[in-house]
């Protein structure tokens, strides 16, 4: 019998793509949710519970919650609605529906602190968010823990890379300097990942770094390999050119600035 599976944002860059991939597999069988809809794919505004969408959850086996506000720059009123209320509403179907997986899009930008550092970015480092939008995806992993620990539904959050739309070759356009380049994801290794999300056994939670092989890269991924088989065919050496060099400098000074978000937000929260 086939495996039912849900991805949430399915018209998204990665639910997209996973969705015409799981479509030609006859062990799975795709629902497909996003916020507009569209040929094949039920509309539905997740950030708003509704026993109407909720219902799709029951019979799934592996929901990917891909769904969500994207945009780095986003305030926090944009990722606390598109991010964290948004999930928490999909933790709650998959709670009811009784579901095997969920299968979340974090993002790489939980670490985004660990950029001009050297040591290896592993998941297991204390969390480094630069902006909102990493803030929003850090605690839809703590969610996420807390979700699994307590219903015993496996819970599996991916920290994903550069993921450009489209077949797009990696190099100096990928933007975020260096960093943007070692942290490039093809759309090969993408779609390993998330069928190994599926298939893996013994996975109670983890939160792992999804990124290709790239070579002189510090992102950690022999947790991932680890923990689902993950098994990447492709990489990519970060090409250091004039404008990626003079990125990264502006970079790096900016995040020198006093009175970043961050130092902005932890004054908020203890006034």
């Amino acid at each position: 019998m086939a495996r039912t599976v849900l991805i949430t944002g399915a018209a998204g860059n990665v639910g997209a793509k996973l969705a015409a991939h799981l479509s030609t597999d006859p062990r799975y069988a795709l629902t497909r949710m996003d916020l507009k809809g569209g040929p094949g794919i039920l509309g539905a505004d997740l950030a708003t519970y509704s026993d109407d969408w909720a219902s799709e959850f029951e019979g799934v086996d592996t929901v990917f919650h891909l769904a969500g506000e994207i945009r780095p720059k986003a305030s926090w009123a944009q990722v606390h609605r598109g991010n964290v209320l948004l999930t928490g509403n999909v933790l709650r179907a998959s709670r009811r529906a009784g579901v095997r997986r969920v299968v979340f899009a974090s993002t790489n930008q939980v670490v985004g602190g660990y950029r001009f550092r050297d040591e290896l970015v592993t998941a297991d480092l204390p969390p480094a968010p630069l902006n909102p939008y990493g803030v929003s995806k850090l605690i839809c992993e703590e969610l996420g823990r807390a979700f699994a620990a307590e219903t015993g539904i496996s819970f599996i959050a991916f920290r994903i890379g550069n993921f450009p739309p489209g077949n797009e070759a990696p190099g100096p356009w990928l933007g975020i300097g260096a960093w943007g380049q070692e942290m490039w994801l093809s759309s090969r290794d993408m779609l390993n990942a998330m069928e190994r999300a599926i298939e893996a056994e013994s996975v109670d939670f983890a939160v792992l770094n999804l990124v290709s092989d790239n070579p002189g890269m510090r992102w950690d991924i022999e947790a991932t390999k680890r923990s689902i088989g993950y098994a990447p065919r492709d990489g990519h050496r970060a090409e250091v050119t004039d404008e990626v060099a003079a990125e990264d400098a502006e970079a790096r000074a900016s995040v020198l600035i006093p009175g970043s978000w961050l130092d902005q937000f932890g004054r908020r929260l203890e006034g």
